[in-house]
């Protein structure tokens, strides 16, 4: 596979090789003006066109059997102000090139998650989050997007230029048009000092609500069949502190060694003999040590992941956390089989995005994920009764079974977003199977 999701003979797959497609012709615009030839060539053909980016979405948000286009040609950065904060990038560019950009310009983004292998349009299209009470996902941080329309109309949108459309388009699920330029605001570049420790997993359950709010980013790790939890607290400081980055022998040892070489290996064991999936949980944990360090904000945001997995993900009133939680555990404890991929919760702030899982109020964010040599679908199914009991939102680029009858309800500026898409597409030249599902157009 190259390009990260499109292979020499114009096979499309995602990371996890859930949803692959065979697109009519695939397109490597390098400029605006190619982006645009490229769209109208769809739309003469009566093909539908989709961009991908990293092609890390779990969910077949991205998936297209007509015209296919990467952005990753059409990256980097245009510009960037370091008194007001302000960079734009070209939509291609790959999050874990963001900050490599910024540097030089004494700059940062505010807040990561813990993948940097999407494309800054695909994160924002998909509310892409980390966590921290006082921080949003990446879309509440867009100030400005040009994007151009299924008409090849290429169109500068904000708060005073054209709205309703930005409103819409900060979080746009691809289905408005396509992103090419991002006006981020971004903050003076920082340090995080990162305190990763096992914890009694009941007393974290407890406190994490009081823990969020003490703490700049918070976020823990269970590994079910075990009641440890994994914590990681990420405090901010500012950039010229002394570093104390990981070790050359705790990166080899704890995160490429233990985290991704034995626990790969033990996944690939527990896939075929599911018994011995608790061992191996309670192995992974006695594994892990307690470590401190500091560095970089991106370097300790971002954590390596290749050992491949499916991901469901949902955002949860913040107050229910402890309520949803311990429901949680009860149902993986009573789950039929061993799972061996650890549920990873974190919380965020709320914003004002129309189609943010986290608009109009704060949240806990809790995911599961299954190894991808193990069936995922009844274990999901479990987990997304619970969700929606609390009344969570799923992520947009992971796996869940809502259709737009259920996601309406929960999205107060949901008829808003659906004018604004048949506004700026009429002829539904960007959606997918996946779009038809979930905005039920």
């Amino acid at each position: 596979m190259t390009r990260e999701g499109i292979s020499p003979r114009g096979t499309w797959s995602n990371w996890a090789g859930n949803h692959t497609r065979t697109p009519a012709a695939v397109e490597y615009p390098e400029t605006l003006s190619g982006v645009v030839t490229a769209l109208e060539r769809a739309r003469s053909a009566g093909r539908r066109f989709k961009v991908v980016g990293g092609s890390h979405s779990f969910s077949d948000i991205a998936a297209g059997d007509g015209v296919v286009a990467s952005l990753d040609n059409y990256s980097g950065l245009v510009s960037a102000d370091r008194s007001t904060g302000l960079a734009v990038f070209r939509a291609g560019t790959r999050l874990r090139d963001v900050h490599p950009l910024l540097d030089p310009h004494g700059l940062a983004l505010p807040n990561m998650g813990d993948v940097d292998h999407q494309s800054l349009a695909g994160a924002l299209s998909t509310s892409t989050h980390g966590t921290g009470l006082a921080y949003t996902g990446y879309g509440a941080s867009v100030r400005a997007l040009t994007i151009v329309l299924a008409s090849g109309e290429v169109v500068e949108c904000s708060p005073t230029s054209r709205p309703e459309l930005f409103e819409a388009a900060r979080v746009g699920l691809g289905a408005l048009g396509v992103v090419v330029e991002v006006t981020i605001q971004c903050v003076p570049r920082f340090a995080l000092r990162a305190e990763e420790k096992p914890e009694p997993l009941d007393d974290v359950i407890e406190s994490f609500t009081e823990r969020c709010e003490r703490e700049d980013h918070l976020e823990f790790y269970w590994f079910p069949g075990t009641r440890t939890a994994l914590t990681k607290t990420n405090t901010r400081l500012p950039w010229g502190v002394e570093r104390s980055p990981v070790s050359w022998a705790s990166r080899l040892i704890d995160d490429e060694l233990v985290k991704n070489g034995v626990y790969g290996l033990t996944c690939r064991a527990g896939a075929r003999f599911n018994g011995l999936v608790p061992l191996v949980n309670r192995a992974a944990n006695r594994l892990v040590s307690a470590r401190t360090y500091t560095d970089a904000s991106q370097k300790v945001f971002v954590s390596s992941r290749r050992v491949r997995f499916r991901e469901t993900e949902y955002a949860l009133p913040f107050e229910t956390a402890a309520e949803a939680l311990r429901e949680i555990v009860r149902v993986v404890d009573s789950f039929g089989e061993a799972i061996s991929f650890p549920l990873e919760v974190r919380a965020t702030a709320a914003d004002d995005v129309w189609m943010s899982t986290s608009t109009g109020r704060r949240s806990v964010y809790i995911a599961a994920h299954r190894y991808v040599r193990e069936p995922h679908e009844a274990y999901f199914a479990a987990l997304e009764r619970v969700f929606w009991d609390f009344g969570g939102r799923p992520h947009w680029g992971k796996i869940h079974s809502l259709d737009a009858e259920r996601l309406r309800p929960l999205y107060p500026r949901f008829d808003n977003f659906l004018e604004q898409r048949a506004l700026a597409d009429p002829d539904g030249l960007f959606l997918n199977p996946y779009l038809e599902r979930v905005l039920g157009v």
